[in-house]
């Protein structure tokens, strides 16, 4: 059984971790910032919250930091500055340059000891410029992109791939575990995001399948009702087509993940992938779609809105 993260700060509930009762007391002072609260960051803040780490939150549309931060009765942040005296400062942001942006300011503000944990999705080399801007100031830095979707930031289970010290990792657990099904130490600054990029691999595969699949099914008159449930009982199933699967046949595609974040994150993977010398056939193809969604006006669509193109016309 998995515990919460307030179960874990009043006793040395483990399954399957090492005993931490001896750092119950350190983790009720740890200070914990968050930057980002979009579908993703809101509800992971929320659990920092929960567990009685949370501090600070920021985001680039100030209003969205006040409200959650009025909500939680913690500090909204206006600057780098608010999160001075964070000991962990979490990042759930867009892109690679917002990424860069955030950690050039809280590098000149956080003391000496303290992480950064990224997770966002962003280029390996950006999680190496990162820990080398935090690195001359004595702060670490991990590359912790997530999996599990809007729905696994909301229940507390996201996947965590992580890069950077073990140490680093370690000092910052408490913190991650509040949102974290599974926290998985890859390798060295870049690993998480290099396994991020398998992941998205993977992800945009299943896609194309499932819409492809469900889109025939609706050219063959199939009943979803019964389709549904007998595709999840074998072979087939999966979690894009048991989340994604009834509300995309009803044309539903309020965003869990935006077709334009799996665009940005496929053109990550491509270069990854021609960098290795990987061939991507499957990449390729999902990237050259999710453009075209992104050309249709879907960019901000849940990604299942694939299958209006399965569809054809």
């Amino acid at each position: 059984m998995r515990c919460t993260a307030a179960a874990r700060r009043r006793s040395a509930c483990t399954s399957g971790t090492p005993d931490r009762s001896q750092s119950n007391q350190a983790e009720d002072e740890m200070k914990v910032g968050f930057i980002g609260l979009g579908a993703m960051g809101a509800p992971m803040a929320r659990h920092l919250h929960g567990a009685g780490l949370l501090t600070a939150v920021g985001n680039r549309t100030q209003a969205k930091a006040d409200a959650l931060a009025a909500e939680l009765g913690v500090r909204a942040a206006r600057s780098a500055a608010n999160f001075a005296d964070c000991d962990v400062v979490a990042l759930c942001v867009s892109l690679d340059a917002d990424v860069l942006e955030n950690v050039a300011a809280l590098a000149e503000v956080l003391r000496p000891g303290a992480v950064v944990v990224d997770h966002s999705t962003v280029a390996v080399e950006t999680a190496r410029r990162c820990r080398a801007l935090l690195a001359a100031h004595d702060i670490a830095f991990l590359d912790a992109p997530v999996s599990g979707g809007v729905e696994g930031a909301r229940n507390g289970k996201l996947s965590v791939m992580a890069g950077g010290d073990a140490a680093a990792l370690e000092k910052a657990r408490p913190a991650i575990e509040c949102y974290a099904a599974r926290i998985a130490h890859m390798g060295d600054t870049g690993a998480g995001q290099a396994t991020k990029a398998v992941n998205q691999v993977l992800v945009a595969g299943i896609n194309e399948a499932v819409c492809e699949g469900l889109a025939l099914a609706e050219k063959l008159g199939l009943d979803p009702q019964r389709l549904l449930p007998t595709l999840m009982a074998g072979a087939a199933g999966n979690w894009f087509l048991d989340k994604r699967g009834a509300t995309m046949l009803r044309d539903e595609f309020a965003p869990g993940f935006k077709c334009a974040h799996m665009l940005k994150d496929l053109r990550i993977v491509h270069n990854i992938a021609q960098a290795s010398g990987a061939r991507a056939r499957v990449a390729e193809l999902a990237l050259a779609d999710y453009a075209e969604l992104i050309e249709r006006g879907l960019g901000e669509a849940d990604t299942s809105a694939l299958i209006v193109l399965k569809r054809g016309g």
